[in-house]
């Protein structure tokens, strides 16, 4: 009989571990959710031998006004997150997007070394700034810092078709040379990748 009670109080105990384990793992699945700005990269090589990736995340549209609006003209305001400094925009969401290049380039007729770089924007209405800075750790770009900007070009924003998702991109291959952009809403940000390996 002791026997009895005893495993009938060991299937109990396992039971019920078994229930709080299930419990405890579906709810920690419900409790992970995909981010709203999923990640993404694109990879594009040139030359020889020359590899260029952008890794970024991908904010959508959702009927907001994007340029002017969510992503101000000039140099957003400073916030808390900022320390009251104003910033450039972060070209995407989430983390720094970023650009790693395997050999030397030049950007639009700028020498960049090799290297990977966070890219940040200073959009206008007629001519944006893009900027490659050597910082890639930071969160968005709210503690960016200009002291670490490797280069600065200015480029034209051309109309293009709508696109809810933001994208980077690769456009213009003829073997040493790329154009990479940046494409959302109705609007492209072009600016030439060559190498001379």
């Amino acid at each position: 009989m002791k026997q009895n009670k005893l495993c009938v109080s060991l299937v109990l105990l396992l039971s019920a571990l078994l229930f709080f384990t299930v419990t405890s793992t579906a709810q920690m699945q419900k409790a992970k959710k995909p981010r709203l700005s999923l990640k993404a990269g694109v990879y594009q090589r040139i030359g020889v031998d020359t590899d260029i990736n952008i890794s970024y995340s991908r904010p959508g549209v959702k009927g907001r006004k994007i340029w002017g609006g969510l992503v101000p003209y000039g140099l957003a305001p400073g916030t808390k997150e900022s320390k009251d400094k104003p910033f450039p925009w972060r070209g995407g969401a989430n983390e720094c997007t970023t650009i790693d290049f395997s050999k030397d380039v030049t950007i639009d007729g700028h020498k960049l070394p090799a290297g990977k770089y966070s890219m940040d924007f200073i959009p206008e209405p007629n001519e944006w700034t893009v900027i490659f800075n050597k910082d890639t750790t930071i969160w968005g770009s709210f503690l960016y810092n200009e002291k670490d900007d490797a280069l600065r070009i200015k480029v034209k924003p051309v109309a293009a078709p709508f696109q809810e998702w933001l994208s980077y991109g690769f456009d213009d291959l003829n073997g040493y040379s790329c154009t990479a952009y940046l494409w959302w809403e109705k609007l492209k940000v072009p600016f030439k990748i060559s190498t001379t390996d």
